[in-house]
């Protein structure tokens, strides 16, 4: 099990190798389709808006080398505070045309989520130093016990599952599928599958 712990070194990141079992600590922020989107055409592809300025310079902190997980939580709050009940992954791949800007930009070490992503985000986290961690769907509260404190919440106008949820996590379980050095694992099984089906159709 390899112990990672926000902020994460690039060199931490370069030591992982698909297939490696992490166990996360630290500050992590969530992010879906809406917060994705957001980003990029505030803060990423345009000037961020006076506005918004604050918050910008709120994520720069938050996500330099840090971790960006895909998740829409179930959350409750009791006298004022937020917790999260339920923390399952989302789909990644819907993120793909984002990930690469949003991890160069922001300077990431880690996205989370489940079935992998595509060729863009490899290609960000060999560039940039980063992994993704694939985490086990349909374990939601499970998961959610790993969350230990809501610190934050940003852009609630999005709606709950949308909103970038600031959290703190402890020994948060994950699995690399995809490496600084190019290997992906959801690549590696998508090629297979191929192989495999022309054979039963007898391609």
């Amino acid at each position: 099990m390899n112990e990672l712990t926000v902020p994460i070194s690039e060199e931490a990141i370069r030591a992982l190798h698909v297939g490696d079992t992490v166990s996360l600590n630290g500050v992590i922020v969530t992010a879906r389709d809406a917060a994705h989107k957001y980003m990029i055409e505030n803060f990423i592809e345009g000037k961020p808006p006076e506005s918004e300025r604050e918050l910008y310079e709120r994520l720069k902190e938050l996500l330099s080398g840090s971790a960006i997980y895909h998740c829409g939580p179930v959350v409750k709050q009791e006298d004022g505070k937020w917790s999260f009940v339920a923390a399952g992954p989302t789909t990644s791949m819907r993120e793909e045309p984002y990930q690469a800007q949003v991890i160069g930009h922001f300077g990431l070490r880690a996205v989370i989520g489940k079935g992998g992503m595509g060729p863009k985000t490899l290609e960000a986290c060999q560039k940039y130093g980063a992994v993704y961690l694939h985490t086990i769907g349909g374990a939601a509260s499970l998961i959610a016990q790993s969350v230990k404190e809501v610190l934050a919440v940003y852009k609630m106008e999005l709606g709950v599952p949308e909103a970038m949820w600031v959290i703190r996590v402890e020994n948060f379980p994950a699995v690399v599928t995809m490496d600084s050095h190019g290997k992906s694992i959801h690549a590696e099984v998508a090629e297979h599958s191929g192989e495999r089906l022309k054979e039963l159709l007898g391609l």
